[in-house]
């Protein structure tokens, strides 16, 4: 019986070595091919990483690997096993691949221990933590383990390195333009909080410090507009103010201090950019009612070449063409020499046939002799021109027209003096223009030119750009002027002008009705003559006696005569605001037929907007002898 017994245990010992070799190689999958319990433990090898807090392994040294480190391994790990199920390896390929993947297997279960000895329990907790929130997201969708390591197998070969470049190529696509030239300003705002807050100024040692590295600062950024236009040491200077900066920070750390500070500054800068707004609209405004030296000596030397000439030589030829309705007729009420004279160039310039346009230009007894005498000197290519005194004009007085009794009243004195002046502030309304007699000359057209059929009004800050001849042809059907509206920007209605809270003007006048531009407008004096326009714009002015329907200027009165009067010409034909708005696109510019410099930025003024300013300088010959002899420049 014992030797029996004795038998039947010999035969089961090479079972005891053999099982434990068989369960830890990959021997199994030469006798069961399926990866299911390969996979499985693999699997579950990542959960146990995961979520069960290791132990110290007794080793000597550690490789240190993050938890992204720690997934590429195991997935890889997955991706080798599959490799070698695919491949149906051998038994001593197995064994060989055993002893690469436990040593992998152990790495990475050394790397979670190495992670936790230097980063500590707190941190590893945190690793846990967040990749197990990794896990469930990618879970919530039902997706299985399995099916989700599958499709990560086939994208995330190289993970890091992919996630380096993108982030390398967003950093320097987010690069701001100037950013040293940026950071020296706001180390520089910095510096000036750091000197006025009570624990730092008390460190005198670092005081002086800052005002040294803040003056450092302020030489290396000087006129500087870009990064290119810095000195080469302003990298070493920034690197010193931040280390400063950075003792300043050691010293003052209350956050709510610093915040207190900033405002103050904020509403302090707030306030001069207010106070230097309204300095620059003042001398702006005191600018643009000033004749420069030059545009005042010119008048005054045309005027005493005048009158040294005969009486021969004094008048223009072809008088008999003046009247001649077949005629190209344009009107330019005007005062100012040279303005005067870029609008008949430009015009000309670019006219098909100059011999068929005349120019008729009113002005007044001060610059009557001038303004004959410069187109005397300078006769325009094969053009008439005519040159009319307002004072000439005995049927235009007091009597007849309301303008020029408002005008004359003493109460147009509000603009400069008294309680008025008070009540009706507005630094626009104290420009002489809008007392001057010429702007209120377009509405008596009909008046000026009783033998003409139509008449193209021209302001004289305008500049031709086109023959303006297709305008004559130009159907009208039956309104009495053609305009260029304005209604594209919300502020050019009706309400921007008028005084809808007086209930005539409100009753009469839709306050966002479209507005349209004088400067350039083409107008039919026989349909104006029958519809009484003239007669309807002095009973208008009659009505805004007391200046409570609008205030002074012609825009307003010329919205209201002309309502349901206007036939809306294409924009192209009139381009306005180059005497306030620099950014009026250049291509609206250069396909416009006549450009307007409407605003106070004139372009014969310095203040004029410098990328405007040659659209009318080249239509000056600064060369001609008057010119020079004022100092007339361009």
């Amino acid at each position: 019986m014992k030797m029996k017994l004795r038998k039947f245990l010999l035969l089961f010992l090479p079972l005891t070595f053999v099982a434990p070799i068989l369960l830890c190689t990959d021997t199994l999958q030469f006798y069961f091919p399926s990866s299911t319990s390969r996979n499985e433990f693999v699997e579950d090898v990542s959960a146990f990483e995961l979520s069960v807090p290791l132990k110290e392994p007794l080793r000597t040294s550690y490789t240190r690997a993050s938890s992204g480190e720690i997934t590429r391994i195991t997935r890889q790990l997955t991706e080798d096993s599959a490799e070698d199920e695919t491949e149906k390896s051998t038994l001593s390929h197995g064994s060989n691949k055993q002893s690469l993947d436990g040593n992998a297997i152990r790495q990475v279960i050394d790397n979670v221990h190495e992670t936790q000895v230097v980063t500590g329990k707190g941190t590893s907790d945190k690793i846990k933590s967040r990749e197990n929130e990794e896990i469930h997201s990618l879970h919530s969708d039902g997706t299985t383990e399995k099916s989700l390591e599958r499709k990560e197998m086939k994208h995330l070969k190289g993970p890091r390195e992919k996630v380096n470049t993108e982030t390398v190529k967003q950093n320097e696509r987010t690069v701001l333009p100037d950013a040293r030239l940026r950071l020296l300003k706001d180390q520089l705002m910095q510096g000036r909080i750091y000197l006025s807050l009570p624990a730092t100024r008390n460190n005198a040692q670092f005081i002086k410090e800052l005002r040294l590295r803040i003056k450092e600062v302020r030489r290396t950024i000087g006129d500087s507009t870009n990064d290119s236009e810095l000195p080469k040491n302003a990298h070493e200077k920034l690197k010193a103010m931040e280390q400063t900066l950075l003792k300043g920070k050691q010293i003052q750390n209350d956050c709510a201090a610093m915040i207190k500070r900033l405002r103050a500054m904020l509403h302090l800068s707030e306030e001069q950019l207010r106070v230097q707004k309204k300095q620059a609209l003042f001398l702006t405004h005191l600018t643009a009612k000033t004749t420069p030296k030059g545009l005042h000596c010119l008048p005054l030397r045309l005027s005493s070449e005048y009158f040294l000439l005969n009486s021969s030589q004094m008048h223009f030829p072809d008088k008999e063409i003046l009247d001649d309705p077949k005629l190209y007729h344009y009107a330019l009420f005007s005062d100012n020499i040279l303005a005067a004279a870029v609008v008949v160039n430009s015009t000309i310039t670019h006219a098909e046939d100059p011999s068929k346009h005349v120019f008729h230009i009113v002005t007044d007894r001060l610059n009557y002799a001038a303004m004959n005498m410069w187109f005397i000197a300078n006769p325009p290519s094969k053009a008439t021109i005519q040159v009319q005194n307002v004072e000439e004009f005995t049927w235009f007085n007091s009597s007849y027209s309301p303008i020029l009794r408002q005008l004359g009243s003493s109460s147009t004195n509000y603009y400069f003096k008294g309680r008025h002046a008070e009540s009706d502030s507005g630094l626009r309304y104290r420009n002489p223009k809008y007392l001057s007699i010429m702007n209120h000359l377009r509405f008596y057209l009909p008046q000026i030119f009783p033998k003409l059929d139509k008449v193209l009004f021209l302001d004289d800050d305008i500049v031709v750009q086109k023959d303006l001849t297709g305008l004559w042809s130009t159907d009208l059907k039956g309104k009495v002027i053609g305009v260029v509206e304005t209604c594209g920007e919300s502020f050019h209605r009706f309400d921007r002008y008028l005084n809808f809270s007086n209930p005539i003007i409100s009753k009469s006048f839709d306050p966002r009705a479209c507005g349209w531009a004088f400067g350039m407008n083409i107008v039919d004096l026989n349909e104006w003559r029958k519809q009484n326009i003239t007669d309807v714009y002095h009973k208008w002015q009659n009505l805004n006696r007391d200046r409570l329907l609008w205030k002074l200027g012609t825009l307003p009165p010329g919205l209201i005569t002309f309502q349901n009067h206007t036939h809306a010409l294409e924009r192209s034909w009139h381009i306005l605001g180059l005497g306030y708005n620099p950014n009026i696109p250049q291509k609206d510019i250069e396909r416009a037929a006549v450009i307007h410099y409407n605003g106070n930025l004139k372009p014969w003024l310095e203040i004029a907007i410098p990328k405007f300013r040659n659209y009318w300088a080249k239509f000056v010959d600064y060369d001609q002898l008057y010119l020079r002899e004022c100092n007339i420049t361009p």
